[in-house]
């Protein structure tokens, strides 16, 4: 229970009023942390395991989380690498933790990963952080893959509150074609269509192209898993 409490992020005052109310008769920061050394050992063990085989596909991403620090409470940067090997197996591949998405955190993050024996990697998928982007043409040679989730909502921004559902029909044109020439020529009649009167978001598919639908080129059986992150 108190190695399940740690791992929540429940504080070391918290555990102590929870062992309380349990009958005991409390529990100090330092057995806390002795409780739960064996999770640190375990989760080390899992993020150095070697990388065995290939893994086409990489998806990596990153959110912020609160974390405690010197007795001050401050926003992180958690990162995710999810591959996929040539079975179709998904299995976590590394996470760590830093203190923003600078482009010097994600290369070292994927050089380890490559350390580590990580190799057969096709294509990457991610947002367009610009952090993400310049490691991921540093450390791997893949196709990187624009999330098709973060674009819409970038371009919905610009589609406007009146514009939405039109343009949300127009790009679900283009993404359920079979084929990537099809897939191209359709997206390039919805920028045409919108140029008129949309200039900044007709701009943002003429740019946005062909990273967005770099999935296409890949067998049809795994596009509905390679177009977004999220």
């Amino acid at each position: 229970m108190i190695q399940e409490a740690y791992i929540q992020g429940i504080s070391t005052r918290s555990v102590d009023d929870l062992v309380k109310a349990m009958g005991m008769s409390g529990i100090s920061k330092s057995q806390v942390s002795r409780l739960c050394e064996e999770i640190d050992v375990r989760v080390k063990a899992f993020l150095d395991r070697p990388i065995e085989g290939d893994w086409p596909y990489l998806w990596i991403d990153a959110t912020y989380i609160k974390v405690r620090q010197n007795d001050r409470v401050i926003s992180v940067a958690a990162i995710i690498a999810v591959g996929a090997n040539a079975d179709g197996r998904r299995e976590v591949l590394g996470m760590d933790i830093g203190p923003s998405e600078a482009e010097t955190f994600w290369t070292e993050f994927l050089r380890k990963l490559a350390r580590r024996g990580l190799r057969g990697v096709k294509l990457v998928i991610s947002d367009a952080h610009e952090g993400i982007k310049a490691a991921v043409s540093k450390v791997m040679h893949a196709t990187w893959q624009r999330c098709r989730v973060h674009f819409m909502r970038n371009v919905m921004a610009h589609a406007g509150k009146s514009g939405r559902r039109v343009v949300s029909a127009f790009m679900s044109a283009a993404f359920a074609q079979d084929d990537a020439e099809a897939a191209k020529t359709q997206w390039r009649r919805v920028a045409d269509q919108l140029r008129p009167k949309l200039p900044k978001l007709a701009g943002v598919l003429d740019e946005a192209e062909t990273d967005v639908l770099a999935y296409m080129a890949f067998p049809a059986a795994h596009r509905t898993k390679l177009h977004s992150s999220a």
